[in-house]
């Protein structure tokens, strides 16, 4: 897979990238009206956004005006001198989008669920090279999210970046979309040269929340956000809640911090070479000991099989959940840190077993 650096193909403005427009675009005024007050703002933006097609969960919502926004873009684009990026669901949109010289493209979370619909959109953009953001799946499957973006790189793509969106997870939380950063770590392993791009906007659901979520995208390492902004959140037709003025914008982007240091100059190489040493010999600790445990559980294992004994346990485990989250309340260890340790280690541990007495 070939990817050109994000510099190569965006403007960047001695910040991260910045992306931003409202959630969707409702008339060429509201456009107007929301870039120039981005336009004014002492922190650029390097693109801007707007929904065209907006994809909602229940009829009689406001899913967006078409082509007619593409038309709308354009204008903006003319008057202010912004690229802009628009978000395509199936090949229809593409065209479109294209027709009409939308600058970059990117693919929402619904549509990178979907393979034949990536694969479609994909077709068209063969023979493009059009920049391409290819948002997360709205599950956590980091392999479904690598493979839209393959697709789109097998279609001759090479402007690609990621935007990490979060994930929809059952139950209530503070999070629209619960941030899951470790599947964002996990594509950035996979694929080191990828942009990848935070939406602080939808993880986030509310306006309160955006500043700590950039903040720790941009400590995480990512390369930009793209932030929703209109001129009047509070009569937005959607997503108000979640959208910022662009003065509350550019405030905002002033408050982030952002962290140059570079951990492999002199003046912090001596002291963090001591410390990941330390961190090595405690890792070879660790493993050490997770050989040791496996070993015996192997032994419980032969035991469960000699004398017909079930492999789960209901109380032993209620027993271990309770006995170390104590104990790590004790040391000052995070009791969900701790749960999800024994977690891990339940796994295997059951795996083990049932491989011993399945022999």
């Amino acid at each position: 897979m070939t990817i050109d650096s994000l510099h190569s193909w965006l403007v960047l403005h001695n910040q991260p990238l910045l992306i931003s427009g409202p959630c969707g675009a409702e008339s060429l005024e509201q456009l107007q009206k929301t870039a120039t007050g981005l336009a004014t703002n002492s922190h650029k933006i390097s693109l801007f956004r707007s929904g065209v097609w907006k994809p909602r969960t229940r009829p009689n919502a406001f899913e967006g005006k078409g082509e007619e926004a593409l038309i709308w873009l354009k204008e903006i684009k003319k008057e202010f001198g912004f690229k802009t990026t628009v978000e395509v669901a199936n090949a229809q949109h593409a065209e479109l989008a294209l027709k009409h010289n939308v600058d970059v493209l990117w693919i929402g979370a619904r549509t990178t669920v979907n393979p034949f619909s990536v694969q479609e959109i994909a077709d068209v953009l063969k023979g493009t090279n059009i920049p391409v953001m290819i948002k997360n799946p709205i599950h956590a499957d980091v392999q479904l999210w690598l493979g839209a973006i393959e697709r789109i790189s097998n279609a001759g793509i090479t402007k690609l970046a990621a935007i990490h969106r979060g994930f929809y997870v059952y139950g209530k939380t503070k999070y629209r979309n619960k941030p899951l950063w470790q599947a964002a770590i996990e594509l950035r392993t996979l694929l080191p040269n990828l942009p990848i791009i935070c939406d602080p906007s939808h993880i986030s659901g509310n306006r309160d929340l955006i500043l700590p979520v950039s903040q720790k995208a941009i400590d995480l390492g990512m390369d930009g956000l793209m932030i929703e902004s209109h001129y009047n959140p509070d009569i937005a037709l959607s997503d108000a809640q979640q959208q910022l003025t662009p003065k509350a914008l550019d405030e905002l982007i002033s408050k982030i911090i952002i962290r140059k240091g570079d951990a492999s100059s002199l003046q912090h190489s001596d002291k963090l070479s001591e410390l990941r040493n330390a961190i090595d010999e405690i890792d070879d600790e660790l493993i050490n000991l997770l050989k040791k445990r496996l070993l015996v559980i192997e032994q419980i294992g032969e035991y469960k099989k000699e004398h017909h004994i079930a492999i789960f346990q209901l109380e032993r485990w209620q027993q271990i959940l309770k006995t170390r989250a104590q104990l790590g309340d004790k040391l000052g260890i995070s009791r969900q840190h701790v749960e999800k340790i024994c977690q891990l280690l339940h796994e295997e541990s059951i795996r083990l077993q049932n491989t011993v007495m399945n022999k």
